[in-house]
């Protein structure tokens, strides 16, 4: 690999185990739109406390990853691009958790890529975004109008971050802090989740190492964004049931009970992958 300069790199936040685990693959964990690897603050250090190797990768122009400049260039296969690259860094292939947006890119990365497992939370369906985009429409439209100001980079009020990510209390100074680090979302990522570039779900299938066992979907019962009928109708074309949390939103691993889907987690990767535990 030739030396890269520090605007080619990526930004990969690493945890090491502190009891490895015998069997257990590593986590790479791939965020939202608006976000980067700072989203998963909560996660990373929990699944290193129960024996997970994990990281969490920002996609190019996101966080601390590579030329923030040229956000609005990059598309789903360029973010997908960035896992491939990611993936390749680590000792063996991940299991993939993507959120949102990138539980999108998760979908696209496994047409042409294998995995032992993926986990799909609150993620746009392999039907796109139109939906989602239509129901916010008819029924927050100051939402939907919010999330595009902050598509174009333009500021927002703090409840827009409560409204569009949290059903459970949630501090002011939290809010202030993850409105500093969000960010506007590539333009061109957001049509190819709308209408150009859309999954195939009997490839993504064909790339996981156990099939639809090997599938996680996850959802929240008040999810703004992502209401829990597209996580459901996600499930549906992936022969799989859904697990849906009552009470919580969105930012399903911000939220004041994110341990709950977290630790929810960990016990399905122990019975996969160490059944002797």
């Amino acid at each position: 690999m030739p030396n890269r300069h520090p605007h080619d790199t990526l930004e990969v936040l690493s945890y090491p185990p502190q009891s490895p685990r015998h069997g257990v693959p590593p986590l790479l964990f791939l965020h939202g739109a608006y976000t980067a690897a700072w989203c998963w603050e909560h996660y990373q250090p929990f699944f290193a406390a129960a024996g997970f190797e994990n990281h969490a990768l920002s996609f190019s122009g996101h966080g601390k990853s590579r030329r923030r400049e040229q956000l609005d260039s990059y598309s789903i296969d360029d973010y997908v691009n960035d896992v491939a690259e990611a993936v390749a860094s680590l000792r063996a292939p991940p299991v993939l958790i993507g959120h949102s947006m990138g539980g999108f890119v998760v979908q696209k990365y496994l047409e042409r890529h294998t995995a032992p497992a993926a986990v799909l939370m609150c993620s746009v369906p392999p039907q796109g975004l139109s939906a989602a985009a239509f129901g916010m429409f008819l029924s927050q439209p100051g939402l939907l109008i919010d999330l595009n100001r902050l598509l174009a980079g333009r500021h927002v009020a703090l409840d827009t971050v409560k409204n569009a990510l949290f059903a459970q209390a949630v501090s002011r100074a939290d809010l202030a802090r993850y409105y500093r680090l969000a960010q506007p979302e590539s333009h061109r990522a957001i049509w190819d989740m709308m209408l150009f570039n859309l999954p195939h779900p009997q490839q993504v299938l064909e790339h996981l190492a156990g099939g639809r066992d090997s599938l996680r979907i996850v959802g929240a019962a008040q999810d703004a964004i992502i209401p829990a009928s597209l996580v459901a109708l996600t499930a549906k074309s992936y022969g799989v049931e859904p697990v849906i949390y009552r009470g919580m939103g969105h930012g399903l691993m911000l939220e004041a009970d994110w341990h709950r889907p977290a630790q929810e987690l960990i016990d399905w990767l122990v019975a996969r992958f160490s059944p002797e535990t």
